[in-house]
């Protein structure tokens, strides 16, 4: 009896210590933004705003809710309405591998507003813009669009087209924008398994006392439900859902070859970073040629990040279409559709010339746009990939072992606190490998927070970050004490006891 009540007396004080901590942290927190707090409740009865809500709403941390009001950026720093200053490695979510607001853009955008922008007839700068693309990727041609999203959108509508069937396929833990088509998840059967193994992975002893008597939770019913309200249970139903990297999902695509369009692929994904299945995509490659069907590449976040030519040349594996924005429009809105000719062609019939009997050989499907093709936009995404093609694989290269390198400093001073978080990376993008780290949910929510006090730019809901060119040694310094600090201050508040 007593030492049940020892042990419910601790459990209370640990508990009294975590939320006294959280109390504090909303304390220090809410003062230093004040302003950006004031603004989210100013604008809320107008404005619908989910990027307040983080990982979700949590009344416990209902006066955490709302993003930091940026006024100002430059280089690798933002400044935000209360006047403070950070250092980001949030970079507009992938957006800005050369810093912000680098001069070569800056520059381009400024001479094409002189030019004016208008966008009813062909803009001048698209023949070059796509030139650079291909001559950097490899891709044979190229369509211009706004969004990520929009350009998934068009790709799977291409693969359809060129192959007359519906089905695609996808895989777990991939992100490939908010439209119905793409927005499923595998059934909940699926995520209790998954949920059995990532708690197995977190506990490496257990996992290896239990292995000879487990059989293995793989992922091979690929049947998929909407992951979000208001999606229709229709849509789903033309969407296999598959386990990532698991050669039994190479199995369930060669049954289902006769349905499927297309599988769509995010070579790395941006959820699980550590997952880098090189063979995995060799062999996908080649199952969907054999079987015709469409292999889309989502190179949203590793396009010219890993290296010029994107997850393909990293890889060595060639898509037959290719999905690009975030660092190609140089900050402003563009995404990029492109492959090869023989999808592409039906977006406007195929390649024809003047003066003789051509004519375009391959039907068509939809695809447009008002904005498409934005001239501001171009003459960023032009001075994006100059800057890349002058600079070579070496620009690539250096960003990418300073991050190796940051990640090695911040895994030793977790081992060094004996705190059970590992970092992983995939070039100069960087994360807590949650499938290596025994992190509990509340402290992943809290590690942003701590982070923005301490004056570096994370979004309340990420775990990890990208870096720029822009990041200096100083400021990688900086980011790393800061989550030493962050972390340190957690664990002394009972999070990861």
């Amino acid at each position: 009896m007593d030492t049940t009540l020892n042990r419910n007396y601790q459990s209370n004080q640990k508990n009294h210590r975590k939320q006294q901590h959280i109390t504090t942290l909303i304390e220090r927190y809410t003062e230093r933004t004040a302003a950006s707090k004031q603004y989210a409740q100013t604008y809320r009865p107008v404005m619908a705003d989910k990027s307040a809500l983080g990982l979700g709403f949590s009344p416990e941390l209902k006066e955490l809710c709302y993003p930091i009001v940026a006024q100002r950026y430059a280089g690798s720093r933002l400044w935000d309405i209360d006047g403070n200053e950070y250092v980001d490695i949030l970079m507009g979510l992938g957006i800005n591998l050369l810093g912000h607001n680098p001069a070569c853009i800056s520059e381009a955008l400024h001479r094409q507003l002189q030019q004016g922008m208008s966008i009813s007839p062909q803009a001048e700068l698209a023949g070059e813009v796509a030139q650079l693309i291909t001559e950097l990727t490899g891709v044979e041609r190229v369509a211009f669009s706004n969004t990520g999203t929009e350009a998934i959108m068009t790709a799977i509508r291409i693969a359809r087209t060129a192959t007359g069937r519906d089905k695609i396929a996808l895989f777990t833990n991939s992100y490939h924008g908010h439209s119905d088509q793409t927005l499923v998840r595998a059934t909940l059967m699926e995520y209790a398994k998954k949920a059995v193994n990532r708690r197995l992975d977190r506990l490496n002893w257990l996992q290896a006392l239990l292995r000879p008597f487990q059989s293995p939770l793989r992922s091979v019913d690929p049947k998929a439900v909407p992951a979000a309200i208001g999606i229709p249970a229709a849509i789903a139903d033309q969407v296999l859902v598959l386990e990532y990297g698991n050669p039994a999902s190479l199995q369930v695509i060669q049954a289902h070859q006769h349905q499927l369009a297309a599988v769509l692929v995010e070579p790395v994904q941006s959820r699980c970073p550590q997952l880098q299945p090189q063979e995995f995509l060799q062999q996908l490659r080649q199952l969907t040629h054999r079987c015709g069907i469409a292999l889309i590449f989502d190179e949203m976040v590793t396009g010219f990040r890993i290296h010029p030519g994107g997850a393909q040349a990293w890889f060595n594996v060639q898509a037959d279409i290719v999905t690009y924005s975030k660092i190609v429009g140089g900050g402003l809105p563009m995404s990029v559709i492109a492959g090869k000719a023989a999808y592409l062609d039906y977006i406007d019939g195929g390649v024809w010339a003047y003066g003789d009997a051509s004519v375009p050989k391959t039907k068509t499907t939809f695809f447009a746009g008002t904005f498409c093709k934005h001239p501001l936009s171009l003459a960023a995404a032009k001075a994006t990939l100059l800057h890349l093609k002058t600079a070579g694989a070496a620009l690539q290269t250096q960003l990418n072992q300073r991050t190796t390198d940051l990640v090695h400093r911040l895994n030793a001073e977790m081992q060094s606190s004996q705190i059970p978080i590992q970092f992983t990376q995939f070039g100069s993008f960087f994360a807590i490998d949650l499938s290596a780290s025994a992190v509990p949910e509340l402290a992943i929510a809290l590690l942003p927070y701590h982070l923005l006090w301490r004056g570096v730019h994370l979004r309340p809901g990420d775990r990890g970050g990208f870096l720029s060119t822009a990041h200096s040694d100083a400021d990688l310094a900086f980011i790393q004490q800061a989550f030493r600090d962050s972390v340190n201050e957690l664990q002394q508040a009972g999070f990861f006891a």
